[in-house]
């Protein structure tokens, strides 16, 4: 797993306790997560941390994903650009998610815990913890956002089979999720939202510790395996992509898929031109700001400096994917910071034309997660095209859209619409971002 790069000094802000100000200590955080992802949280001296021989024998039934040629999309598009994506939806969850839930719910395991709470907003996440939760027998809690659950039954039955309680959030069940319902009556919800219930649970119940499926620096960390893997594909065939492309919500998936050419990025051993791709709905890299601020909804986790809408911020409910967490991994946001990546946003019905443009074409039906990083793989193909430049292009693919069918449904009844929020409607929530 990739940790960092040596000789890069402009590290991530640390989290802060927002009572104290000061960084959180390993202490304080593991009252929240278990002991060794705390220690993984907080390294900053190892380039790379090892897999565990148990972790290494679960991800032989999926890993090494495949590293693909999309010969048939190059065709269509008629591009003298050459087109790879690393395919990470070849597991049950149908996702990237599982290769970090695996690992957090073994650490769990290991440390004697009864369980674990967690939140997840299109669901892949809670699907891929609640697999992993069954396979080391530890009870799964999880908040899905209340649109998603409505939206995604199937996802959400998914998690139940493998033994997991799924409740939409926000909740009657919890404290902060009475509170956020009453100063937001009828709310479809958020990751912000959801991400408290599920802290809430976690330190109000002995034997439990919250997982995140995204954002943190751990999480980063396990995705790795992603970038590790293609860097090995491509290194095999002495091939260099010029362009790598990933959808960012957290950042979990792109941060993987770019740890290690990022690393030569920052060694000056290679360049590469990394972009970040979000919904135009939800648009931290784009149009937030660069900041502290709380991690959740009901301001209950450490504050992270991230590119940030304001942890009051709640995407729209016609939004039909995942990425609609409010703000971005303290490590990307960073890289994004200092000019080391770009980043742009796309509209959901024009993703949703890329995701059936793709199906039609390479035969896989993409997640609208993916489909982000698809659309801007297509558009830079088409650009190769009329400029004839042979560029070599990588984007991931982090999932499957199988359970994704009723967004695709209203894409094609021609229900769907693209909601862009105002900038007085940005202005607003990061008007709330705490004061530091």
């Amino acid at each position: 797993m990739v940790q960092h790069a040596r000789g890069y000094e402009n590290k991530p802000a640390p989290l802060l306790n927002p009572g104290t100000g000061q960084p959180m200590t390993a202490a304080e955080l593991s009252g929240v997560f278990c002991d060794e992802l705390v220690a993984q949280e907080l390294n900053e001296t190892d380039a790379y941390i090892p897999i565990p021989q148990e972790i290494r024998d679960f991800y032989k039934m999926y890993r090494p994903s495949p590293l693909v040629r999309a010969y048939c999309l190059e065709k269509k598009l008629d591009t003298p650009a050459k087109i790879y994506y690393k395919f990470e939806g070849n597991n049950t969850s149908g996702s990237h998610k599982l290769n970090s839930a695996i690992a957090q719910a073994y650490y769990a395991k290991k440390q004697g815990l009864k369980g674990v709470t967690t939140e997840t907003g299109a669901g892949q996440w809670g699907t891929a913890l609640s697999m992993a939760c069954a396979y080391f027998d530890l009870d799964c809690k999880v908040y899905m956002v209340k649109v998603s659950y409505e939206q995604k039954p199937f996802r959400r039955e998914v998690m139940r089979t493998y033994g997991a309680s799924v409740t939409p959030s926000p909740s009657d069940t919890t404290e902060v999720g009475r509170k956020i319902l009453a100063a937001h009556p009828g709310t479809t919800g958020s990751l912000g939202c959801a991400i408290s219930e599920a802290v809430e649970v976690a330190v109000t119940n002995e034997g439990y510790r919250y997982v995140l499926g995204s954002v943190l620096n751990q999480v980063l960390l396990h995705q790795s395996v992603i970038g590790l893997e293609a860097k090995a594909a491509f290194d095999k065939y002495d091939i260099k992509p010029d362009v790598i492309i990933g959808c960012a919500g957290g950042g979990s998936n792109l941060g993987g898929l770019i740890a290690p050419f990022m690393g030569q990025k920052l060694r000056g051993e290679a360049d590469y031109r990394i972009i970040a791709v979000e919904p135009a709905s939800c648009p931290s890299f784009t149009r937030g700001k660069y900041a502290y601020d709380f991690c959740d909804t009901g301001m209950i986790c450490p504050l992270a400096k991230m590119y940030t809408l304001g942890s009051d911020f709640i995407p729209a409910p016609n939004h039909a994917g995942g990425l609609r967490f409010h703000g971005m991994s303290t490590t990307l946001s960073q890289l994004y910071h200092d000019g080391l990546m770009e980043a742009t946003t796309a509209v959901q019905t024009d993703v949703f034309e890329a995701a059936e443009y793709f199906a039609r074409v390479e035969g896989i039906l993409p997640a609208p997660e993916s489909s982000h990083a698809i659309k801007v793989a297509i558009d830079e193909a088409k650009k190769c095209k009329e400029t004839g430049e042979e560029k070599t292009i990588l984007f991931g693919l982090t999932g499957t859209g199988y359970f994704d069918l009723v967004a695709y449904e209203k894409y094609n009844n021609g229900e769907m619409d693209d909601y862009i929020p105002t900038d007085a409607e940005l202005a607003e929530s990061i008007a709330k971002l705490p004061k530091i």
